[in-house]
């Protein structure tokens, strides 16, 4: 066990952390994106697959411990490693080079990181920890998304969450070794990819909600 917190107190144990937790996320994005894509279908049909989630019963409460667990891992990590690099560089640098990879997700994962931290706690509240014994799920949502500042509020968090991914996906498999030259437009397609998936994805929800009701 000493060779295994010593290894994570590292610089490399935390980005290795970081990216084992952040592809964690990336594949949950997925399976939750989706899972809302029933929405399109109708209400009966996204309420119908809430119930048969819901009917999974302790398998749904170990992942969400799962979650919530490497939730935690990734923001500490996170800001350890934050403060360790402003710490060793405690002066901001007059001009900033785009060279060497350096992308808008990346100069701004902190702060993405920080927007999608509290932008999650209304998320559930809002709908993980709503009153389900008297409307439907579907009733739930519908009612978040008449307010449009909570249109406003998903449609930026999921652009933020976009930016996020795609430099946390392409980090990530960097940080595991799949760095490969043959491998790095497949890699750089994929974080793209999935960056557009989520913030269109997740971005349009509240927008078809709010036409179609």
């Amino acid at each position: 066990m000493n060779w295994f917190i010593q290894t994570i107190e590292t610089p490399v144990g935390k980005k290795l952390l970081m990216s084992i937790t952040g592809l964690f996320f990336c594949m949950f994005l997925m399976i939750h994106l989706i899972g809302n894509l029933t929405l399109y279908a109708g209400q009966d049909t996204f309420n119908s697959y809430v119930d048969h989630l819901h009917a999974l019963g302790i398998l749904i409460n170990i992942a969400e411990v799962c979650l919530l667990f490497s939730a935690a891992v990734h923001v500490f990590t996170g800001i350890r490693l934050f403060l360790g690099n402003w710490k060793a560089r405690p002066k901001r640098y007059a001009l900033y080079q785009s060279s060497g990879g350096r992308t808008i997700g990346s100069a701004t994962m902190p702060y993405t990181g920080i927007i999608l931290l509290f932008f999650i706690v209304i998320h559930l509240i809002q709908f993980h920890f709503a009153d389900h014994g008297i409307q439907t799920v579907f009733q739930i949502v519908s009612g978040a998304f008449s307010n449009p500042i909570n249109v406003l509020i998903y449609i930026v968090a999921s652009f933020v969450a976009g930016l996020h991914v795609s430099h946390g996906l392409w980090s990530a498999v960097q940080t595991l070794g799949i760095n490969h030259s043959k491998y790095i437009q497949l890699i750089y397609g994929a974080s793209l990819a999935l960056s557009l998936c989520v913030a269109i994805g997740f971005g349009f929800i509240p927008v078809y909600i709010v036409m179609m009701t």
